[in-house]
C-alpha cells in the first residue's frame, strides 16, 4: 500500500518533510495548506503536490491517510484535533505543543479517535545514538552516574527577525530550549529515563526583540539517582556540534552530532574497535549548528518509516504523544525554574 501524505504549514521544516516523504517508495505526498494560499501554491509547484485552498478540502480527501503538521510550534493543537477528527493519522513537528495542557488534548484526542500519533524527534534514528542506547540497554555501562548534553549554536538577529513567530512565548514556546535543544533534551531522557528534579537559569544575551532565552543551563537528578547536564544557546558563534555524554561505573561514551568520540568499557567486546571506526568523524554534517536550514532529511525519512510500520502493523510509533511529551514536560520545568529561583520537582 502506498501512503497518501498531507502536510499542514509549508515553511522550512515543510520541505525537509517533503524529500523525506519522496525517499520513502510507499509514500506519496499528496497536497499541502497553508493560511497563506500563495505560499501553499508555491510548496506545491516545488514538491509536485496540490495546494489545497481550505484545511477541511485537505482532510477530506480520500487519498491522504497520514497528515504532517509544521505549522508554528504554538499552533500545532487546531490543526492535530481536526486532522484527528477527520480520522488521519498524524506526525507533528516537534514540540508535540508548548504547554502540557495542549499535549494532552492531541494525545488524548488521538487516542479516543483510535489514530497513530507521532512527535518528530528525529535524532533517535541516528545510527550512533542507536548504538548508544543499545550499550545502555544492554548494560554496558553498569549504574549510570552522569548525562549531560550541550546544544552551543548560533542564529543571527535576521534568523528571529525573519519569522513574526519566532522568538515569542505564544508561538515558539520558548527559545534554544524549546526550539533548537529539546532533540537533546529528548535523547538524554531517552538514556537516562525519567527526571525527578530540575534546577535552570537562562538569559538574553546575544539577540533583541525576542521574549525568550538564547542561553540556558541545568541540572537534572534523573529518577535513578544519576546526575546530569543540560546546555542550550543560539548565541555560541560560530555553532558548534551538538554533543552528547554519557557516564557510568563500567563505560563511558560521547556523541558528537552523529560521530562517536569516545566509546570504552571496562567488559571490552570485539566489536568495539569496529564501532568507534565506522562512527569515526563519518558525517561532516553540521546539523543546522549555525544555519538551521543545514540539516539532512535522512532522520524524518526513518522516523516517516517507522510511523508507516506502526499504522500497518497496529504496534505504536517508536516516538508517540506520550513520548513527545516528556521533553516539553521537562524544558517547561527548566523555565520555571528560571522564573522562581526554585528546584523543581517532575512527575
Amino acid at each position: 500500500m502506498t501512503y497518501g501524505f498531507g502536510i499542514i504549514g509549508t515553511g522550512m521544516i515543510a520541505h525537509f518533510h517533503a524529500k523525506a516523504i519522496e525517499a520513502i517508495p510507499n509514500a506519496k505526498l499528496v497536497g499541502c495548506f497553508n493560511q497563506t494560499a500563495a505560499r501553499a501554491e508555491k510548496f506545491a509547484e516545488e514538491t509536485g503536490c496540490k495546494a489545497y485552498t481550505s484545511l477541511d478540502d485537505l482532510l477530506a480527501d480520500p487519498q491522504i491517510q497520514v497528515i504532517t503538521i509544521c505549522t508554528p510550534s504554538g499552533a500545532h493543537l487546531e490543526p492535530a484535533l481536526a486532522a484527528i477528527q477527520a480520522g488521519k493519522h498524524i506526525l507533528i513537528e516537534k514540540p508535540l505543543e508548548i504547554t502540557l495542557e495542549r499535549c494532552d488534548r492531541v494525545i488524548q484526542a488521538a487516542e479516543k479517535a483510535g489514530v497513530k500519533l507521532g512527535c518528530i524527534l528525529p535524532s533517535r534514528f541516528s545510527e550512533a545514538n542507536l548504538a548508544l542506547k543499545s550499550a545502555i540497554v544492554s548494560g554496558r555501562f553498569g549504574k549510570l552516574t552522569l548525562g549531560d548534553t550541550y546544544v552551543k549554536w548560533w542564529r543571527t538577529q535576521q534568523y528571529y527577525d525573519g519569522g513574526g513567530w519566532r522568538g515569542t512565548w505564544a508561538l515558539d514556546g520558548g527559545g534554544a530550549y524549546m526550539n533548537q535543544a529539546i532533540h537533546n533534551v529528548d535523547l538524554l531522557l531517552w538514556f537516562m529515563g525519567d527526571v525527578a528534579q530540575v534546577c535552570g537559569l537562562t538569559s538574553t544575551l546575544a539577540h533583541d526583540r525576542i521574549e525568550v532565552e538564547d542561553v540556558g543551563t541545568a541540572i537534572v537528578k534523573f529518577k535513578s539517582g544519576a546526575l546530569g547536564t543540560l546546555e542550550a544557546t543560539t548565541s555560541a558563534w560560530p555553532g558548534l556540534l551538538k554533543k552528547t555524554e554519557i557516564h557510568g561505573t563500567q563505560g563511558s561514551a560521547i556523541v558528537e552530532q552523529d560521530d562517536i568520540l569516545m566509546w570504552e568499557f571496562a567488559d571490552a567486546q570485539p566489536d568495539d574497535a569496529s564501532i568507534r571506526e565506522h562512527f569515526a568523524r563519518k558525517t561532516g554534517n553540521t546539523g543546522g549548528a549555525a544555519d538551521p536550514k543545514a540539516i539532512s532529511f535522512r532522520g524524518h525519512q526513518l522516523q516517516f518509516e517507522n510511523f508507516l510500520t506502526a499504522i500497518k502493523t497496529g504496534g505504536q510509533p517508536a516516538v508517540d504523544g506520550r513520548e513527545g511529551r516528556k521533553s516539553v514536560e521537562l524544558i517547561l520545568a527548566i523555565y520555571e525554574s528560571a522564573r522562581t529561583g526554585r528546584r523543581i520537582d517532575l512527575g
